[in-house]
């Protein structure tokens, strides 16, 4: 399934890691192999998974993330473990209470792989799901192989610089919302700067994308979760996951999640939609409810380009037409933002162009570190 949406210069030629076998299949022989890994972890139109089969590889089970195997479960919906019926191997989910891979979990396993595509925001639970794999198998002293893919928005970056006190399964690090960095890349950071748990190190190997630089845009293959269903709901992701922690609905549950946003209360000469109960989308915020609001599918935003960046004023706008002031923020907002400040500001009227100067400090320094570890 090509991602489509808005019209944008998007690279071609580039080769992410899974699809380069004959420089990992050397570390796989003879061993015995899981691998974290969803709907995304495709080397053209196979995946991953049935790819290494075929070449004998020796798989004894699977894990997945957030979103299940299928990539087809909600947002935070508990995944159980299954067995999945096309090559009968076990599938243990590492979403909700059981999110580590145990020593019993990594007995038989002598390697482990994650492939995943990410989107590159800091509340995209898929590098905390990495973050935990690396412990566990640091733990293990086992060895984690990374296979690496572009990051569609890894060409800024952005936002807030997560406080610790207000970690989180969305804002395990502190890193901005939008860092910038590949999974590999993010991974060399977590070792490097000693943040696994108790300073940790895990033994981690990587194939990197061939043809990427951080001055591309990637256009996605598979949607990386039931929500983004497109480029344009990626690129709005990290300015309208804001909305998450508020009482607005930015879409959910209609055929353009991520791309709009309104609520009942919103003035009613504008764009109406009304969100349903969808695939991948059970029980969304206002659901059967016509919503007014905005339609930001065809914007600027919704497309790559020069000076990309975080955008607040669709959040201070909609704080600002929302009727009951006191019910817009709930206690999520917080650590989507990463930080108690954020809310405050909004509440007390600060700008937009002065919100982002807080952010500064903080962004100067994460810059630093992050040089570090790039690999593009």
């Amino acid at each position: 399934m090509l991602l489509t949406g808005v019209q944008a210069q998007y690279a071609d030629h580039i080769i992410p890691g899974a699809a380069q076998t004959s420089r990992y299949l050397p570390l796989l022989k003879n061993k015995r192999v899981a691998l974290l890994v969803n709907q995304t972890a495709m080397i053209d139109r196979t995946h991953l998974v049935d790819s290494l089969l075929k070449l004998n590889v020796r798989i004894q089970k699977i894990f997945s993330p957030e979103h299940g195997f299928r990539g087809n479960a909600d947002a935070g919906e508990k995944v159980g473990n299954s067995t999945d019926p096309k090559t009968g191997l076990p599938i243990i989910s590492l979403y909700g209470k059981h999110r580590k891979a145990t020593a019993a979990d990594l007995q038989d396993v002598d390697i482990l792989i994650f492939d995943i595509q990410d989107v590159g925001t800091r509340f995209y639970t898929y590098i905390s799901s990495l973050q935990e794999l690396m412990e566990s198998a640091a733990a293990s002293n086992k060895t984690l192989l990374i296979l690496d893919r572009p990051n569609p928005n890894g060409d800024y970056v952005d936002g807030p610089v997560l406080d610790t006190a207000y970690r989180s399964f969305v804002g395990m690090q502190p890193i901005p919302i939008v860092h910038g960095m590949t999974v590999a890349e993010y991974a060399r950071m977590l070792n490097g700067e000693r943040w696994l748990s108790k300073g940790v190190q895990c033994n981690i190997k990587y194939i990197p994308c061939e043809n990427y630089s951080h001055k591309v845009y990637y256009r996605l293959p598979v949607k990386p979760s039931p929500n983004l269903p497109n480029m344009a709901a990626i690129h709005l992701y990290p300015s309208l996951c804001f909305f998450e922690g508020t009482a607005v609905s930015l879409g959910r549950g209609t055929d353009k999640p991520f791309q709009v946003f309104g609520a009942p209360g919103f003035p009613k000469n504008g764009y109406s939609f009304t969100p349903r109960s969808t695939a991948g989308a059970k029980d969304p915020v206002l659901k059967d409810q016509l919503c007014y609001g905005f339609d930001l599918s065809n914007t600027p935003e919704a497309a790559p380009g020069k000076d990309r960046q975080i955008v607040l004023r669709w959040l201070i706008e909609a704080y600002h037409l929302y009727p009951e002031k006191d019910k817009f923020f709930n206690p999520f907002f917080n650590k989507l933002a990463g930080n108690a400040t954020l809310m405050q500001q909004i509440k007390t009227g600060v700008s937009e162009s002065d919100i982002r100067k807080s952010w500064e400090p903080g962004l100067a320094k994460f810059k630093v570190i992050r040089a570090k570890y790039l690999l593009y």
